[in-house]
């Protein structure tokens, strides 16, 4: 069983990240199993940028073959706000109830066919410097009128997915991970490292 570093200190990410690429053979290790705690500026310009940022920050410290992921809501009638600053929207310390209720606010005239939305994940592996690879996932929606369900983390409540009736926190975590922005993108991620194991490049 190939041993990787999940670059992330968010147990809901580190939990579904867990759960994705665990029956394709490889023991998730997390920072904090490690005893790591790496402060990474996320300042990039788009989601991959922030990603190999993580995910080099925490090879480096580790030594490991190292997974990182950036991933965020981007709504078309804010010019693709929060984006890149999701996870900062209004601060990192505010709450993901009041981001989504500052949404909603902004959103309140934007009629339903204007409210489309998508989920964007990024995933960087990094064996070392030289040897670096990308997956990518996204995810369509729209951003529904108030908060609905209790699963998953972020901004799930308010990604409302036409095709179901539901919001991404209103699916199992087993359906949101079967068409989630991070399932496709880990998904991805892990057929890139069994051709790597395959071909001994790790």
């Amino acid at each position: 069983m190939k041993r990787l570093l999940a670059a992330t200190q968010n147990p809901g990410k580190l939990s579904e990240i867990v759960s994705i690429l665990s029956p394709y053979g490889f023991d998730v290790t997390s920072p904090l199993e490690l005893g790591l705690r790496v402060e990474v500026v996320e300042d990039g310009r788009s989601f991959r940028e922030n990603a190999l940022k993580k995910a080099l920050a925490y090879h480096r410290a580790s030594g490991m073959l190292t997974l990182a992921d950036d991933s965020g809501l981007v709504i078309d009638a804010l010019d693709g706000a929060p984006g890149v600053l999701s996870s900062r929207f209004l601060g990192e310390k505010t709450s993901y109830a009041e981001k989504m209720k500052e949404i909603l606010e902004t959103l309140e005239s934007v009629p339903d066919e204007e409210r489309t939305a998508r989920f964007i994940c990024e995933v960087a592996i990094v064996k070392d410097e030289d040897n670096i690879w990308f997956a990518h996932g996204v995810l369509e929606g729209t951003v529904a009128r108030s908060p609905s369900g209790k699963g998953g983390f972020g901004y799930d409540p308010i990604f409302y997915l036409p095709d179901t009736g539901k919001t991404l926190a209103e699916l199992t975590p087993k359906e949101k991970n079967s068409i989630s922005h991070r399932g496709q993108a880990l998904r991805e991620a892990a057929r890139i490292l069994v051709r790597l194991i395959e071909t001994g490049e790790i």
